[in-house]
């Protein structure tokens, strides 16, 4: 693949994020709290959420080993942070869930599809088409770095409360719905979301890259939408409540 195909690939994928941001208004993802009958055989969620996290790890690790410039420092820090998140999202994550529920395979199957996807999107970049001289080492103190470091961390700080925050809702054996509470849940349904987007983000200015940015596009295009589901949801449980929160979905104080 040269270059300019590499390119033109990550304005594909961002054109698909376009159309799958209007689709998920209109078409429910089928898990957690939306799931249906529909998507196909169901799986354990744990299992599930390693299935569908783990090859993004995978991939990104042998594109990485076999690339010529794994050495390089600044690659190697873009490279930690990936890894840092799916670290948790693949291995950690699901072995902390509390409460087992069914996975559908079709989920699954999309989202190793797309994680691949982006394992190569990223990777790609990093270690085999940017240009060579793109991040010397002075990049570690460079605005774009700083500014961007700092989102991806409080992005993944927002992200990891969230869901333990949202692990807890439950005791065992408890199968019933709560209004999520603390944190940025005072003034939206959907702060893990809203963490992730910042996160990646946060990636997409550390990397300064089109790469990044795919990435972070997918993310506000997948999320979004779910949060607004989630919102109207949590709207007919506990109406009352959240009317007089006023929260929003998924970005404090704006939607």
């Amino acid at each position: 693949m040269t270059t300019g195909q590499f390119e033109l690939f990550l304005w594909i994928m961002i054109a698909l994020a376009a159309v799958v941001f209007v689709a998920l208004y209109f078409v429910k993802a089928g898990y957690g709290m939306l799931r249906d009958g529909r998507w196909g055989p169901k799986i354990d969620n744990r299992v599930g959420w390693i299935v569908m996290e783990a090859p993004v790890f995978v991939a990104m690790t042998l594109l990485w080993w076999f690339s010529d410039r794994r050495d390089d420092a600044v690659r190697l820090v873009f490279f930690g942070l990936f890894q840092l998140h799916y670290l948790n999202r693949a291995f950690v994550y699901p072995l902390l869930i509390r409460t087992p529920s069914p996975m559908p395979l079709g989920i699954v199957t999309m989202g190793v599809v797309f994680n691949v996807l982006n394992a190569c999107m990223q990777g790609g970049w990093i270690f085999y088409f940017s240009p060579e001289e793109a991040y010397p080492l002075s990049w570690l103190g460079s605005p774009q770095f700083l500014a961007g470091t700092l989102l991806f961390f409080a992005g993944m700080a927002i992200n990891l409360h969230s869901d333990h925050v949202i692990r807890h809702l439950r005791k065992p054996g408890d199968r019933n719905h709560y209004l999520p509470r603390g944190g940025f849940f005072r003034y939206v349904t959907s702060a893990n979301y809203f963490g992730e987007i910042v996160e990646w983000t946060g990636f997409a200015v550390l990397t300064w890259s089109l790469a990044g940015t795919a990435f972070a596009v997918w993310t506000f295009a997948n999320l979004v939408p779910r949060a607004n589901t989630i919102w109207h949801r949590y709207g007919e449980m506990f109406g009352e409540e959240m009317r007089g929160k006023k929260l929003k979905r998924v970005i404090p104080y704006i939607y």
